[in-house]
């Protein structure tokens, strides 16, 4: 199968696997601040687990990870909210990459020779693979289209692991006090 074709396949099965959570409803049942909240405090054990589990399909399914981030400060406070978080976002990128990989490759290759941009662009993730996927995680964090992207760019696996571990930790942390902070000037109650 040839690069255009693989990146095809790619945007169809994820086209159609978000048309599927729109339609069918589960988007406003499980992906909710609500339902994320209830997650952890209904399960203490499994919480995790399946908050995990959760945020994996969810980015898959192109859900955007600030919602499981707010989740988690809100049922767990900034600290224990944030390492869950930073877990869960780290799991999730991982698989998405290795799911996304086996499906398309490096289908974006296809495009490094139709623009100066383009070329640019994977010029620059060739010679500074980890430090552009850092800057990209500290830039975007988990952005699922991010996440695709890297997976078609053919960014090495190392360099991606890497540059996640590395670029997440920080804005994972501003967004765990962002949103302590927004639960106290809104009154909603979250463990300390």
């Amino acid at each position: 199968m040839s690069r255009p074709q693989r990146l095809l396949l790619v945007l169809a099965l994820l086209g159609a696997a978000w048309l599927t959570l729109k339609f069918s409803g589960l988007s406003t049942q499980l992906f909710t601040l609500t339902e994320l909240r209830a997650l952890f405090d209904g399960h203490q054990g499994l919480g995790l687990l399946l908050f995990t589990l959760l945020f994996m399909a969810g980015n898959l399914l192109q859900i955007p990870g600030w919602i499981f981030l707010a989740s988690a400060v809100l049922a767990l406070g900034p600290l224990w909210g944030g390492l869950g978080t930073y877990l869960a976002a780290c799991c999730a990128c991982f698989s998405s990459f290795v799911f996304i990989r086996w499906l398309g490759g490096d289908a974006l290759r296809a495009w490094q020779n139709k623009g100066r941009l383009s070329q640019h662009l994977f010029a620059r993730l060739d010679r500074h693979p980890l430090q552009s996927v850092t800057l990209l995680r500290l830039l975007f964090q988990t952005v699922p289209a991010l996440n695709v992207a890297l997976a078609l760019s053919g960014v090495p696996w190392r360099s991606y692991v890497l540059g996640t571990l590395i670029g997440l930790p920080l804005p994972i942390a501003l967004y765990s006090l962002f949103f302590d902070r927004l639960a106290l000037w809104l009154h909603l109650p979250i463990p300390s």
